[in-house]
């Protein structure tokens, strides 16, 4: 069987990297790449540099990694969707619901295969978390916790910490769960002079009635990622940096220091942390996009679920700005 032809419109931070997984990629041929902006980082090698997305549709492609700048999103996708080409789009999908809707409703009624590059879905910690939960490892779920803090990254030009960073949050979370998000209450700051907020904190209730919380922010010195699930067994603490998973498990044993088994709620058990395989993240997403292309079993996120991640953080936005709870 003949290798996929992949194209690529975009070739800025994120680009360059999408370049060399697609380069390495069993399976895909990297054959045309666009950006109208050139070529910063030297990533097209002996390729030309198109100038749009209608030249690299027009250079043949089977489909498209999409990692333009947010506001260029629906119009690159609905494009490739016309022209009949598969496409893997950055986060978020689109910068409103109505343009991720046009985009997933698009790919969705000309039969092709349309995904969402929420690249911590395929953070190894996150993918043994998940199907730690699957397996009853924690139990009955209660609460879901992140954080994502670090400095500003001059990359982002056209969206906030909600759209640009939240929506990572949202998304694995839903993702962990298995649930969607049905109401949000959020506090947004605006403290680095830029239009857009870089700070937000954000109380969520899922439809299974699993709680969970966001911490995300432009404004700390230190990068942390943080995913913390609870559960009536004990705690998964997921750090995405490092790609390490640990357990701390509720114990078993009994306390018999009065006033400490009054202060704690369960008492401390064993502490794990797992060996787990450690594959890059976005070499993974780029597999299971190619995998779904073929028509194989592919676990994507879907522009379907792409949609739900930017209504709640559209949601989210709504809540700060009015001070209530918006419900979904």
């Amino acid at each position: 069987m003949t290798n996929l032809r992949a194209g690529l419109i975009g070739l800025g931070m994120m680009g360059r990297h999408h370049a060399r997984v697609l380069r390495q990629l069993d399976g895909v041929d990297l054959v045309a790449v666009a950006d109208p902006g050139g070529d910063p980082h030297g990533v097209a090698g002996d390729l030309p540099v198109l100038p749009d997305v209608h030249a690299l549709i027009e250079a043949g492609i089977d489909y498209a990694m999409v990692a333009v700048p947010t506001r260029f999103h629906t119009e690159t996708g609905l494009a490739l969707a016309e022209a009949g080409v598969h496409a893997l789009i950055e986060k978020p999908l689109a910068t409103d619901t109505a343009g991720a809707r046009r985009l997933a409703e698009a790919f969705e009624s000309a039969g092709l295969v349309g995904a969402v590059g929420h690249i911590e879905r395929y953070n190894p910690a996150l993918q043994s978390l998940r199907a730690r939960l699957e397996t009853g490892e924690l139990g009955d779920v209660y609460q879901i916790a992140t954080r994502r803090q670090g400095p500003f990254p001059a990359r982002i030009a056209d969206v906030g910490v909600v759209k640009d960073l939240g929506t990572h949050d949202i998304d694995l979370t839903a993702w962990v769960a298995q649930q969607e998000y049905r109401s949000v209450s959020a506090r947004t700051a605006f403290k680095s002079g830029r239009e857009h907020e870089d700070l937000v904190a954000v109380t969520g209730m899922l439809s299974g009635g699993l709680v969970t919380n966001h911490l995300v922010n432009w404004l700390s010195p230190m990068k942390e990622r943080v995913t913390v699930v609870t559960g009536e067994k004990g705690a998964f603490v997921a750090d995405t940096l490092l790609a390490d998973l640990t357990f701390h498990a509720n114990g078993l044993v009994a306390t018999t220091w009065a006033d400490v088994a009054q202060f704690r709620g369960v008492s401390e058990g064993d502490v794990i942390r797992y060996a787990i395989d450690k594959p890059e993240p976005l070499r993974t997403e780029h597999e299971a996009f190619r995998d779904a292309v073929l028509g194989k079993p592919a676990d994507v996120v879907t522009m379907a679920q792409g949609l739900n991640t930017v209504a709640v953080a559209e949601a989210v936005l709504t809540s700060a700005r009015t001070g209530e709870t918006v419900q979904l």
